[in-house]
C-alpha cells in the first residue's frame, strides 16, 4: 500500500526531527519506508541545496530561487520518491510543493497561477495523500533557528516575510481540510511526535 506523507511548517517548527523520529517510527511498525527532505535527496538536488541555503547567496531574486527550488523537486519526484510510491512504499517527506506556494507565492508574492503550473510540472502531478503542518509562531520558530545555530539565507529573510509563509500555510489547510491535519509544534517534542504517530496511524487505518 502506497501513502504519500509531507511534513510542512514555518521554520524552527521541528519538523526534520519529527520526520526523522516519525520514519523510525513507521518503520518499526513494519512499513518500507522513505524519508525525503526538500531541497536534496538526489545528488543534483544536493547541490541546489547548498546554493539555496547559502548566506553567500544573498542577492538570489525570488524568481531564481522559484526554479532552483522546482529543479531539486523534479529530480526527487522521478529519481526517488514515484519509484518508491510504485513499489507501495510510504514516503515522509520533509516538505514538499505546499513549501514553493506558501515561501515563493504567499512570501515573496509571485504570481500564484504562474507558481501552480511549474509546480505541476516540476511534480509530475504528485500530490501528497496527507499533508501535516507543525505550526508555530513564526517569531518563536525564528528564535528556535537561531537558539539552534541553523541560521540559512531563508530564515534571513525579515519577519514580515515569515509572517506571511505562516499565514500561508494555515490558508492552504483551512483550504483542503481533507489533506491537511494541523499539529501545535509548540509542544514538548515527545507529545508532537505521539501526535503525528496517532494521526499518520488512523489515516493509514483508513486505507487499509
Amino acid at each position: 500500500m502506497s501513502f504519500f506523507l509531507s511534513l510542512e511548517g514555518p521554520d524552527g517548527s521541528g519538523k526534520t526531527t519529527q520526520a526523522r523520529l516519525l520514519a523510525d517510527h513507521l518503520r518499526a511498525a513494519g512499513h518500507d519506508v522513505l524519508l525525503a527532505r526538500e531541497p536534496g535527496g538526489t545528488p543534483v538536488g544536493d547541490q541546489i541545496r547548498q546554493v539555496l541555503f547559502s548566506l553567500e547567496n544573498k542577492g538570489m531574486s525570488p524568481e531564481a530561487e522559484f526554479l532552483l527550488f522546482s529543479a531539486s523537486r523534479a529530480e526527487l519526484v522521478r529519481q526517488v520518491l514515484r519509484p518508491h510510491l510504485e513499489r507501495g512504499g510510504l514516503v515522509v517527506c520533509d516538505r514538499f510543493a505546499d513549501s514553493t506556494l506558501a515561501y515563493q507565492g504567499h512570501g515573496h508574492g509571485l504570481d500564484l497561477d504562474m507558481v501552480r503550473a511549474i509546480t505541476q510540472m516540476a511534480t509530475g502531478g504528485l500530490r501528497p495523500d496527507l499533508t501535516i503542518l507543525l505550526d508555530v509562531p513564526a517569531e518563536a520558530g525564528l528564535a528556535r533557528r537561531r537558539q539552534e545555530g541553523r541560521w540559512n539565507r531563508l530564515d534571513d529573510y525579515g519577519l514580515e516575510f515569515h509572517l506571511r509563509v505562516r499565514q500561508a500555510f494555515l490558508d492552504l489547510a483551512a483550504a483542503e481540510p481533507e489533506r491537511w491535519v494541523i499539529v501545535d509544534a509548540r509542544l514538548a517534542e515527545r507529545d508532537v511526535q505521539q501526535e503525528l504517530q496517532r494521526v499518520v496511524e488512523a489515516r493509514l487505518a483508513e486505507r487499509r
